[in-house]
């Protein structure tokens, strides 16, 4: 038996003659016939639909006429710091985890999220520097980041483990004005994200001082462009592309308008909003420069930045910004405005996102839980940039003892090689591994009396704030004035510079290459790396002589004393950068092979 599928019209058409038999015919009494008169009739509705489809675009000016908003979260600086950490006591603040929990909560309550890192991921806590980043990266991925930008951290690794970590990421990473000495891009400059129509376009820029903050053997194959005229190449082509123009930066946010973002906001016109990193800036509301609102979200994930962007015909309306900060303390949740109702009451820990991580957290902890002595008094960082420094004193003369058979005159470590406080109590190297996190190596170098003159003329003459700071041995004697005419007097074991002495030096890898300015080390008569770690020298000797390290001050820098010290200054039109730091790392094995 035959059995036929009544099938379905788009409409039912009225009768017409059939072509036998004289009588009436009906499509739907005939399955073929029925199959073929519905094939042409549902054609012929399709191209009636794409014409009406097509008046109606003619008639309407956009797709997206009705108003849009668009959420975007911001870390920057995270710094090694995968997991929360002791903040101002026992509280624990930060961690990718309570980050998963923000963004999952706020994707929940809004379809249009956009998620930005403004670089610096790298070097920071054991549980991230052990991996090279690897925690961070798979955190980042769980997240769901759209973007990051390179900060100048993301060259304390060889080009090598960039590029490990650019196949580890399921994210781009951008920067716009980064060539290598042939010409060709290290990255894209932009990428472009859709959302309901929207088209955003976003582009990356890392400071140009990283070709000089870096590690020259990191650096030297690599272009670092100037960043008004990349940036302005990127909007223009951009401006062709998207709607909305965003730069995600790492150039810091300075006093004046001549450096950092604010160069870019006053210099640069079509950038709808500047997301930026690298000072650490901790705002409570934009900086408006030009009309472009800047943004940044202090340090190490303690705090988290969110934008609303309202947007009505492809155009920016209005711009409102929080900063979230990241602890289990309840959120403080506007009253009103585009976040009223997206914030959860409060932050908690992700918890698949925990079990990823705590692998790493056990390893770390097995290796580094040893306590190797006990600190009989709190060693501050927050002077390690602006003054002789106790923990700075300890770790100079932790490099001058190790390299005793060497017999170095002195010791020399920049404090923004210094990355985290020693607290009072039981000391162990997990919290030595914190406070040197960078792979620099104690390096013993001879230079003529002349070239030691230029080395304390050039620290003498950085700027509070600046990670060239310089942090001494005893043994040296560093006096600076204050005053108009700012100038130093320095001894030696008591003794003015000998210019035609030679002396020899301690120093750390990153200093020795010349980073931080100290470019009078290349010129080096002798050059003896030990291939010895600084944490390591540090623990040994703690380990060794110290055992129950006190902090104390012994009037190695002394700043402010008098105006008619000899040795004037060199002076300089241009001001040497703040807030900057960089370390020679080693070439590692494989992340996997770390991992395992």
């Amino acid at each position: 038996m035959t059995v036929y599928l009544k099938m379905p019209l788009l409409f039912t058409p009225p009768p017409r003659r059939g072509r036998q038999g004289g009588g009436d015919f009906h499509p739907s009494l005939c399955p073929a016939r029925a199959w073929r008169f519905v094939m042409k009739e549902s054609y012929r509705f399709i191209r009636l639909s794409i014409i009406i489809l097509g008046l109606s675009l003619l008639i309407l000016p956009k797709a997206y006429a009705v108003e849009q908003r668009l959420i975007i979260i911001h870390t920057n600086d995270l710094h090694g710091h995968p997991l929360k950490f002791p903040h101002i006591g026992a509280r624990k603040v930060g961690g990718l985890p309570a980050i998963a929990d923000l963004v999952q909560e706020v994707r929940k309550r809004h379809k249009n999220v956009l998620v930005l890192d403004a670089g610096d991921l790298n070097t920071g806590t054991p549980e991230s520097t052990f991996f090279k980043a690897a925690p961070d990266i798979l955190a980042l991925n769980y997240i769901g980041y759209d973007a990051m930008t390179l900060g100048n951290h993301e060259f304390d690794n060889p080009l090598e483990m960039l590029r490990t970590q650019q196949r580890l990421a399921a994210f781009p990473f951008i920067s716009a004005n980064i060539r290598t000495r042939e010409g060709a891009r290290l990255l894209s400059p932009y990428i472009i994200k859709v959302f309901e129509g929207i088209r955003i376009g976003i582009f990356g820029l890392t400071l140009k001082e990283t070709e000089t903050i870096g590690n020259p053997q990191q650096v030297r194959d690599l272009v670092f462009e100037d960043e008004l005229r990349s940036a302005q190449d990127a909007v223009d082509q951009l401006k062709t592309k998207a709607d909305i123009v965003i730069a995600l930066v790492h150039l810091g946010i300075w006093n004046d308008n001549s450096r950092g973002s604010k160069r870019l906001a006053s210099n640069v016109r079509g950038i709808d909003l500047i997301i930026d990193g690298h000072s650490h800036t901790d705002l409570k509301e934009p900086l408006y420069i030009n009309g472009t609102p800047i943004v940044q979200a202090f340090k190490w994930g303690m705090k988290v930045g969110m934008g609303c962007m309202t947007i009505e015909q492809g155009k920016l309306k209005s711009f409102e910004w929080i900063s979230v900060p990241v602890s289990s303390e309840p959120l403080p949740v506007p009253a009103k405005g585009c976040f009223a109702t997206l914030l959860p009451a409060q932050l908690k820990d992700d918890s698949f996102l925990e079990e990823i991580l705590s692998p790493f957290a056990e390893k770390v902890e097995r290796s580094l839980s040893e306590v190797i002595g006990f600190a009989e008094g709190h060693f501050p960082i927050e002077t390690s940039r602006s003054q002789e420094s106790e923990l700075g004193n300890l770790i100079a003369d932790s490099m001058l003892w190790l390299a005793r058979d060497l017999h170095p005159d002195f010791a020399l470590h920049n404090g923004g090689g210094i990355r985290a406080p020693l607290p009072g109590g039981d000391i162990t190297k997990k919290r030595i591994y914190e406070i040197l996190p960078f792979d620099n190596t104690v390096v013993v170098i001879k230079l003529k009396g002349a070239l030691v003159t230029r080395l304390f003329e050039h620290a003498a003459s950085v700027s509070k704030g600046s990670g060239a700071f310089p942090q001494l041995s005893k043994g040296v004697r560093l006096r600076i004035s204050s005053g108009a005419e700012r100038s130093y007097q320095v001894t030696i074991s008591g003794s003015p510079i000998d210019p035609d002495k030679i002396y020899s030096i301690a120093t750390n890898s990153y200093l020795a290459d010349g980073g931080d300015g100290y470019r009078m080390f290349l010129q080096a008569l002798e050059r003896y790396d030990t291939s010895i770690l600084q944490r390591d020298a540090l623990i040994e000797y703690i380990t060794r002589v110290k055992k129950r390290p006190a902090p104390v001050l012994e009037k190695r820098i002394e700043i402010g004393l008098s105006d008619n010290l000899t040795s004037p200054l060199m002076k300089s039109d241009k001001p040497f950068p703040q807030n900057l730091h960089w370390a020679y790392m080693k070439i590692t094995p494989a992340l996997s092979a770390q991992i395992q």
